[in-house]
């Protein structure tokens, strides 16, 4: 095997002698069942508490697997669901495919696509 690497269009090639490879720590696994939260106070449930992180970054595009990780009490379908419900419902706003932000932020449509 060949240990020089080689950029298209790069006519000299160059060897190599050494690696750094750098292991990350995988994100921690979301829970397999939701938390019932019917029966936390109100200030404590997690509808207040989505609002909360929405509202304290409010330019911040949230994805659904972001939040849920951060609340880590509930599954990712059940976190699906919830922040399409309070979309519809005009509590929050769905800025795009599982991405929500703050109430009343408006998403930036892409400009249309050029054909070449």
């Amino acid at each position: 095997m060949n240990p020089c690497v080689h950029t298209p269009g790069d006519t000299s090639s160059r060897l190599v002698t050494d690696l750094d490879v750098t292991i990350l720590e995988s994100d921690p696994d979301l829970p397999t069942v939701s938390h019932d939260d019917r029966h936390t106070p109100a200030a404590d449930r997690r509808r207040q508490r989505v609002l909360d992180l929405l509202l304290a970054e409010p330019d911040r595009q949230w994805h659904t697997r972001d939040l849920a990780r951060h609340l880590g009490d509930i599954t990712l379908s059940t976190m699906y669901r919830q922040l399409d419900r309070w979309a519809a419902n005009g509590l929050i706003t769905k800025t795009g495919p599982a991405t929500y932000s703050s109430p009343g932020t408006r998403s930036t449509p892409l400009p249309p696509a050029e054909i070449r």
